[in-house]
């Protein structure tokens, strides 16, 4: 599981004199003005590692952006995505379809929790989210529920950009805009300041699910069609379930007849020790989004993961013609569907959902050995992922942590931070002693970080 890229080497791929004019890209969730005045830029990448530019290490603790789980640069995946384009660049999926598609939404059922055989092809985990949310709907008025509209998300949940997924999450920012999807309403998230420094799952409030009641109280359950939740809530800050939280959200969900959406679009494949949370946690939704991880980030790809049962209804109780009116152009790509197909390989030969699982016990060891650090007022963890968050700036909100984040990089490791929140979620391949690196380095960072 080594990287080929040592410390101290320098790179055939080294661009020391590249000086890019930067002010055409608008770049997506950046301080443009601060980025551009003192860039820090990523040149290429293998295994565990980045190079910059000027050929220093980066060690990458974060898989990219939640995506890169079998490590960066596997030649099993250029290859196919190289052989795929020599052999077909582009199909339409509307009306017509290609070989790749369909084998690649085969594979992926047989790692879905039994019944959710029914696979839809997106180009991103909002794509997914919003592709979800419209199956909801389209499910309930296929089975005479046409009533059921509103949608329920969760206070600090996120769900990509696109409106429904903005509207359905619960980041402020996010939905700083004034148009929104009408209807929509919110649990609580699920985080207690009592239960800080909790490992892994902690044991109070499954009846934070209850909440749902509430809502059913006030709206009504015949006008419910779906919650949308993530069973670990990642770029809010690594938010863990309390134990029976899931399964009674289950429960609810089923009797009032509401569509539960699982968004694993950072949990699936491995991430958090097999191919989906729903598998770890014992609790299968009706539809289960993804994204990230299924390409290993080789190329932009999603899908969603339906229950036949929903499936059927739609399909069965449609018009003749077109059954579900939603799709996108590159809908199952063939070089994406070529590189899925290539990392759901390589995962399986490389045993990685299990090596994460394997490896979580010492990952989170070596995440709550930063407990009495000053300024850390919590440490929380869930598989290969754990989120570390420190005291605020007085006024400053976020400050310490970005310029940890800085840090960090230009020490040669990269996090990823979300307000005063340092997230963590490293490729599987990763080894024992780069664990003990990442925590080492991190230590010092916010050590020497006022």
């Amino acid at each position: 599981m080594n990287s080929e890229f040592q410390p101290g080497e320098t790179g055939a791929q080294e661009l020391p004199n590249w000086t890019p004019d930067m002010s055409a890209f608008w770049m997506p969730f950046t301080n443009n003005r601060f980025f551009k005045a003192n860039p820090r830029l990523l040149a290429s990448a293998e295994g565990m590692y980045y190079r910059t530019p000027a050929g220093r290490l980066v060690l990458d603790a974060v898989a990219g952006l939640w995506c890169v789980n079998a490590g960066h640069g596997r030649r099993e995946i250029v290859e196919a995505i190289q052989e795929q384009a020599a052999i077909l660049d582009f199909a339409p999926t509307f009306q017509l379809g290609h070989p790749k598609a369909f084998e690649l939404s085969t594979r992926l059922a047989q790692i879905m929790p039994e019944g959710m055989d029914r696979i839809f092809l997106t180009n991103s985990g909002s794509e997914s989210a919003d592709t979800a949310l419209k199956i909801a709907l389209a499910y309930q008025r296929a089975r005479g529920q046409g009533g059921r509209f509103r949608l329920i998300g969760r206070a600090r949940g996120y769900h990509g950009v696109n409106f429904g997924g903005v509207s359905v999450g619960g980041i402020g920012g996010n939905r700083g805009y004034q148009a929104q999807v009408w209807g929509v309403d919110h649990l609580s998230a699920t985080y207690d300041p009592k239960a800080a420094f909790t490992r892994g799952q902690p044991e109070q409030g499954a009846d934070m699910a209850d909440e749902l009641e509430r809502l059913i109280a006030v709206h009504g359950a015949e006008s419910i069609a779906a919650v949308m939740i993530e069973p670990v809530a990642g770029s809010t800050g690594v938010l863990v379930p309390p134990k029976g939280y899931l399964q009674r959200l289950r429960e609810l969900t089923a009797k009032y007849g509401i569509v539960l959406i699982f968004d694993e679009v950072i949990t699936a494949f491995g991430r958090v020790g097999a191919a989906t949370a729903a598998e770890v946690f014992g609790v299968t939704p009706d539809i289960i989004t993804m994204a990230k991880g299924l390409t290993n980030g080789a190329a932009p790809m999603g899908a969603v993961a339906v229950s036949r049962t929903l499936h059927d209804q739609v399909i069965d109780a449609a018009a003749p013609g077109i059954e579900l009116f939603h799709g996108y152009t590159y809908s199952g790509h063939p070089l994406c569907a070529a590189a899925g197909l290539a990392t759901l390989e390589l995962y399986a030969r490389d045993q990685l959902f299990e090596r994460a699982a394997e490896l979580s016990s010492y990952w989170e060891d070596a995440a709550h050995s930063l407990r009495d650090r000053t300024r850390v007022k919590d440490v929380r963890n869930f598989g290969l992922v754990a989120g570390i968050e420190l005291e605020p700036r007085p006024g400053a909100p976020g400050a310490r942590a970005m310029e940890i984040f800085h840090r960090c990089f230009d020490e040669g490791l990269l996090i990823r931070v979300t307000a005063d929140t340092i997230a963590l979620s490293p490729p599987l391949i990763i080894e024992k002693a780069q664990i003990d690196e990442i925590f080492g380095r991190l230590a010092k960072a916010i050590d020497e970080t006022l």
